[in-house]
């Protein structure tokens, strides 16, 4: 179970110090991702944002998504970004401190889940707005302990060539999504006429 005592930032830190794992703090930084580990030389290098959703969200402040509240994670549309700049190996992990789990999304998983963007006006210096994202945590990988999220990063690390190779079909299995089939049945004279035009 999470120990709700210590900030996210500093349950990760002390995560990789008991474990005996060297990793790269950057959470001060608003150009990097917080935490990266791994070998670089083996392509095994893997960098994450740590985020938590820390208190329910006043559903009227965001009407246009339809997931439940208990379900309900608000990101930035620039964190977002900043993960996908350190893909392949690269994702997000949340704390959420309503049920007492972590949740873990890969770089693929935040590229293709079903969300709803929002820009929220902010008024600071200038008026401006900001990029959210309104997503469901149940497209995400749900688990009681933080070790269970690094040994479901060592499977995506492990999965990666099949994801972004092999798999021909819609990759990810998201709450709420139907995916139909389309098109007409794709025969091996197709492919050669594509070989053709393209080549």
């Amino acid at each position: 179970m999470m120990n709700k005592l210590l900030p996210f930032e500093q349950e990760i830190k002390a995560y990789f110090i008991l474990h005996k794992i060297a990793f790269q703090d950057n959470s001060d930084s608003f150009r990097k991702l917080d935490f990266s580990f791994g070998d670089k030389a083996a392509k095994r290098h893997f960098s994450f944002d740590v985020k938590e959703k820390r208190q329910p969200y006043t559903k009227a402040n965001w009407p246009d998504t339809k997931i439940p509240e208990p379900h309900l994670f608000i990101m930035d549309d620039l964190a977002a970004r900043k993960i996908l700049a350190y893909s392949p190996n690269s994702g997000l992990v949340v704390r959420d401190n309503m049920s007492g789990c972590y949740v873990f999304f890969s770089v693929v998983d935040l590229f293709l889940m079903p969300k709803k963007r929002v820009n929220r006006e902010i008024r600071k210096h200038v008026q401006g707005m900001k990029g959210k994202w309104m997503t469901d945590l149940r497209h995400g990988r749900r688990f009681e302990k933080l070790a269970d999220v690094f040994k479901e990063i060592e499977i995506y690390l492990n999965s990666r060539e099949d994801i972004f190779v092999r798999i021909l079909e819609c990759y990810g299995d998201y709450t709420g999504e139907e995916i139909p089939k389309g098109g007409i049945t794709r025969r091996p004279e197709h492919w050669s006429t594509d070989v053709k035009e393209t080549r």
